[in-house]
């Protein structure tokens, strides 16, 4: 086998609306159209997306829930990490620094799937 491209991560989400409104508008990410019947939304990031499914009956348990990272996560890059840290406050998210001391966050979407940002 040769895995020639990595193509999309699906999350699984209860609230389509919430979800959506933390992807688009807290993280800025750029919604695309989608041909599937079933509830969700797509989000493209580069050549990559990010695929919300909708389950109304999830339900996320950390693993690690004092270190963020240590738990299954996504992580994407920024340009400035202070900014991101900024715009989640201001929208009441979780934030959690690093414990590497690296710059980078953890902070959770509204089900609690964990998402890292690192300053590239």
């Amino acid at each position: 086998m040769q895995i020639t491209q990595y193509l999309h991560t699906a999350i699984l989400v209860s609230n389509l609306e919430r979800s959506e409104h933390f992807y688009s508008t807290v993280l800025g990410l750029e919604k695309v159209d989608r041909a599937l019947k079933f509830p969700g939304a797509w989000y493209q990031i580069g050549p990559v997306q990010i695929h919300l499914i909708v389950d109304s009956g999830i339900d996320i348990q950390l693993q690690n829930p004092e270190k963020w990272g240590r738990n299954g996560h996504i992580a994407f890059s920024v340009a400035d990490l202070d900014a991101a840290k900024t715009q989640l406050k201001a929208h009441n998210c979780p934030v959690q620094m690093s414990a590497s001391g690296r710059a980078a966050l953890f902070t959770q979407d509204p089900d609690g799937n964990i998402i890292e940002l690192s300053q590239s």
